[in-house]
């Protein structure tokens, strides 16, 4: 992607894509933020000539997941104290489903990751794992460790809260 006209489509149809995807992961509004500008840019540099808006779309969430990545194995994010928290404003939904989303936001990386990818974003298995760099199988068990302690999470939210 040489020109600006194709980069700023690509931004409008897929930004918010990046960024939501950046902040699951992440956690973090300022970092999700570091990540979107990287990935366009790197769009911006890269050859890559797409088939389809589909191809863009999976080249930018697999650069994406490894922007995040990059970012959690740097010396600098490893040594940080964390200055902002998870707040219902980043959340990608609304307050209805704020006890659902701040239990994903607790998960490990890997399994935030594919609970986004397949709920929000609406892939398969086997999508996902070519997005993620795993087996299908991977994403499955992935998912179903997520939806188990999502579901344990949940319950136990929902005991706490009627024996009040």
């Amino acid at each position: 992607m040489k020109d600006k006209a194709s980069l700023c489509a690509a931004m409008d149809a897929h930004g918010d894509l990046v960024y939501r995807l950046a902040l699951c992961r992440l956690g973090s509004k300022s970092d999700a933020e570091d990540v979107y500008q990287e990935v366009f840019l790197r769009l911006f540099r890269d050859e890559t000539v797409f088939r389809d808006e589909e191809h863009l779309k999976a080249w930018l969430i697999r650069v994406t997941v490894n922007c995040c990545t990059d970012l959690h194995r740097s010396a600098w994010f490893r040594r940080r104290v964390p200055l902002e928290e998870w707040t219902a404003a980043e959340q990608p939904v609304s307050e209805e489903y704020a006890d659902l989303w701040n239990s994903v936001a607790a998960l490990p990386q890997e399994l935030r990751t594919v609970i986004y990818l397949h709920y929000v974003e609406g892939y398969n298995t086997d999508e996902i794992a070519g997005m993620v760099g795993c087996r299908p199988t991977t994403v499955r068990t992935r998912l179903h460790r997520a939806r188990n302690r999502l579901k344990l999470e949940l319950e136990e939210g929902t005991r706490y809260e009627a024996s009040r």
